[in-house]
């Protein structure tokens, strides 16, 4: 059973997650693979209103994509925003990045390559990654502006487009975590993550919604290291 404080901690989560960025036009949209096709419509709804003249896709396959976007996740966004008109010389494709940091670098070296000067990235991600895909893009990126971006989506509404409530609060713990525990490892930079934020995770991690949490040798969770 989901509790009612289980809910409310979630919604702390989800709110903090999420930078609250107002999108604004940048040199180049950069959307981030996942098993969310929604990034890829975001992406489209942003360049059709002048957001960014080049959508960039990032992604190879992992264990939880591989079967719905076999030819992996760029691949799939490129052709969802064919589908959705946008002009094939208006994307570009990075097929081989399999976690946020290799998104950046690969990305980053992509459009280098391609000689497009980038002063500032439109960062399209699911919406409970937007703060950790910030956080990435910072420290592999810190020479462009970032603006974060996302589905406008409430909680509820995501958890409906998911399908399972107890697989959305074990996403938004484990983004948690990473943003813990990241910034030690050099992934990320850091940042303050209030009170009410921290007590909520540890409660929901009390509560075993730990699927997604990072384990150590030993198989127990990771330090938080809570700042």
């Amino acid at each position: 059973m989901i509790s009612t404080q289980d809910w409310a901690d979630t919604r702390r989560l989800w709110a903090y997650h999420q930078m609250g960025h107002t999108p604004r036009p940048c040199s180049v949209a950069l959307g981030l693979g996942s098993h969310d096709l929604g990034v890829a419509d975001t992406a489209v709804d942003l360049y059709r209103t002048g957001m960014a003249p080049l959508l960039v896709f990032s992604g190879a396959t992992s264990a939880t994509t591989r079967e719905r976007m076999p030819r992996g996740e760029a691949v799939h966004y490129r052709e969802r925003a064919l589908e959705l008109g946008v002009p094939s010389s208006a994307v570009m494709v990075e097929p081989r990045a399999r976690n946020t940091g290799e998104n950046i670098r690969f990305s980053r070296q992509l459009i280098a390559e391609a000689g497009i000067d980038v002063s500032s990235v439109l960062l399209i991600s699911k919406p409970y990654e937007e703060r950790r895909a910030y956080a990435t893009a910072r420290k592999l990126w810190p020479e462009v502006e970032i603006v974060s971006a996302s589905s406008p989506m409430t909680l509820e509404e995501y958890v409906d487009s998911i399908g399972d409530a107890r697989l959305v609060i074990d996403m938004l713990v484990g983004a948690l975590q990473r943003l813990l525990i990241y910034p030690a490892q050099g992934f990320m930079i850091s940042q303050p993550v209030p009170d009410d934020v921290t007590e909520a995770y540890e409660r929901l991690c009390r509560r075993g919604f730990t699927s997604r949490l990072l384990l150590d040798e030993a198989g127990q969770a990771r330090s938080q290291a809570r700042r």
